[in-house]
């Protein structure tokens, strides 16, 4: 039988800080050639969103995940990630596991805004999240789960005040004190630039994770290229991310941004100085949907989870 991890099973079995640092460690692999990742694939649905196809191999095992990003689900009462990821042994091909694509997608998206926040931000005030979402309460729970202070903004006050009571965290007093903090993590639908030109101010570290599609933005193309640059992965974001924009425009180039991985890795600088504004350009990776996978399948045995057979009829795994 292969088991099912459900939303809760794969909380369950990945707390935020074991994802962190599963999340971590996929960059290294990734930016020394342990791992692969062929592109992500997307199938638009515009105007209400559009289908992902998502592959990745490493650590013995081959991964893809098949998932959506609708964001006017919430007002009609359905998630607005919903999808499946599968992992296979790569030695035989053989199917492994099979997870719930959204809690997957929330903790690899939690994980990767902290760990960017923590290897290139600066100060020590609270870090704030803009968007209390399902991957921005991701993120906020990340923080707490690394004792860091943290505050959450969003346009429903009411969804930010019951996240932050959720979570243990605090409100931002108001979107103009949210933006201007000293790390930022931004999770909304990208239909609306945050940071306008001239709004970052030196010191600041900004995750902008909510551009990870064609037409999305969280910061103004001038406002971009004025900070040291940073992103997942070049050939993704240059494509579908933050950074996409700015390439179309002619105003960014490969040489001015840096792999998250590569910093990592100790391969290339991280933040240089105090005083310097650093953004992330987060796309989503099928090598952390992987990570998050193989953290999870380590505590199958814990679990009382679900099964299916070759044919693909639910069963007991025990």
């Amino acid at each position: 039988m292969v088991p099912v991890f459900g939303a809760r099973a794969v909380e369950a079995a990945v707390p935020p800080e074991r994802a962190l640092a599963a999340v971590r460690d996929a960059f290294v692999a990734y930016a020394r050639g342990e791992w692969s990742m062929p592109p992500k694939v997307y199938v638009p649905a515009y105007p209400s969103g559009d289908f992902r196809a998502m592959p990745a191999l490493g650590a013995g095992h081959a991964a893809l995940k098949w998932v959506t990003s609708f964001p006017g689900n919430p007002a009609r009462g359905l998630p607005t990630v919903t999808g499946l990821v599968l992992l296979s042994d790569a030695s035989d091909g053989s199917l492994v596991a099979v997870f719930d694509a959204g809690a997957v997608t929330a903790l690899r998206t939690g994980a990767a805004a902290v760990l960017a926040a923590e290897t290139l931000g600066a100060g020590s005030g609270p870090a704030v999240v803009v968007g209390a979402g399902v991957n921005g309460r991701a993120a906020a729970r990340t923080f707490v789960a690394r004792r860091r202070e943290v505050l959450l903004w969003d346009l429903d006050e009411q969804r930010a005040r019951g996240a932050a009571e959720e979570l243990g965290a605090g409100l931002a007093p108001s979107r103009e004190q949210a933006l201007a903090a000293d790390v930022v993590v931004t999770v909304t639908p990208g239909h609306e630039v945050l940071f306008e030109p001239g709004s970052l101010r030196p010191g600041q570290h900004v995750s902008l994770m909510g551009a990870d599609g064609p037409g999305k933005a969280e910061i103004a193309v001038e406002e971009l290229v004025r900070t040291r640059v940073f992103c997942d992965d070049w050939e993704q974001a240059s494509h579908n991310g933050e950074l996409a924009h700015a390439v179309e425009a002619g105003a960014l180039e490969h040489e001015r941004v840096t792999e998250l991985g590569a910093v990592l890795a100790g391969d290339a600088d991280g933040r240089r100085a105090d005083d310097e504004i650093t953004t992330f350009d987060s796309t989503g990776l099928a090598i952390q949907d992987l990570a998050i996978a193989l953290a999870a399948l380590e505590r199958a045995g814990e679990l009382d989870l679900p099964g299916l057979d070759l044919h693909g009829r639910a069963g007991s795994s025990r």
